[in-house]
């Protein structure tokens, strides 16, 4: 995950699609290149090394696809796409985008993640840009460690593509809230690697509750 630093994000991309395959060869590079990271590099990329996490994830990648309320999922794109318009252009995008979190988040047989509070992470993490990469290595919208196709038996562009790295990203936190008892401010500091730092939980509670509240509560009973 990306340390709680808002310079330690680079982005390869412009959302223009002219600059995708420039985009893409720059990513290659980056992710290929030996990283110098420090203090705060190092325990961010330690944060997705737990040895619980590999079957956690693996099982959230082999998941089918899951289908959520039909009422419900239309008033949560109805509430959200507008505030997400600032962020990407491409109203498609927006729409897949919110559509991958729905179902993250409401998957059947998995423990309900709070919708808007994903989108903060995302808020945080990437500010909604699939290509960016942190120092410590973290790629793509919820910054997911580029060790994880390797083991997953997937290819590493794939990290940069919306439901693979939204899917990852909502496999880790869910874990990690489950851990914690549903404390949020401590699953956000281990998801970020930063548990002694009440910096990173309080930038992405923040605009949870003041910019992505609302229409989490729906489809729960």
């Amino acid at each position: 995950m990306i340390p709680p630093r808002p310079s330690s994000r680079r982005s390869f991309a412009s959302r223009a699609p002219a600059a995708t395959l420039l985009a893409a060869a720059l990513l290659a590079t980056a992710l290929a290149a030996p990283l110098s990271a420090g203090p705060a590099d190092a325990l961010a990329a330690q944060a997705q090394h737990d040895p619980e996490l590999r079957s956690v994830v693996q099982q959230a990648m082999q998941a089918s696809e899951c289908f959520g309320d039909q009422y419900d999922s239309a008033v949560w794109y109805t509430l959200m796409e507008p505030k997400l318009r600032r962020f990407l252009a491409d109203r498609r995008e927006r729409l897949a985008l919110l559509h991958t979190v729905y179902c993250e988040t409401h998957r059947p047989g998995a423990t309900p993640l709070p919708p808007g509070l994903v989108l903060a992470v995302l808020d945080v993490e990437s500010r909604f840009d699939r290509w960016a990469v942190s120092s410590s290595g973290a790629v793509g919208l919820m910054q997911v460690m580029p060790f994880w196709p390797e083991q997953l038996g997937m290819r590493r562009r794939e990290l940069v593509t919306m439901e693979a790295n939204i899917r990852m990203g909502c496999a880790i936190l869910r874990h990690y809230l489950e851990a914690e008892h549903r404390d949020v401010r401590r699953a956000l500091g281990r998801y970020n690697g930063s548990v002694r730092s009440r910096d990173y939980p309080d930038r992405v509670v923040t605009r949870w509750t003041r910019y992505w509240n609302g229409a989490d509560d729906l489809g729960r009973s």
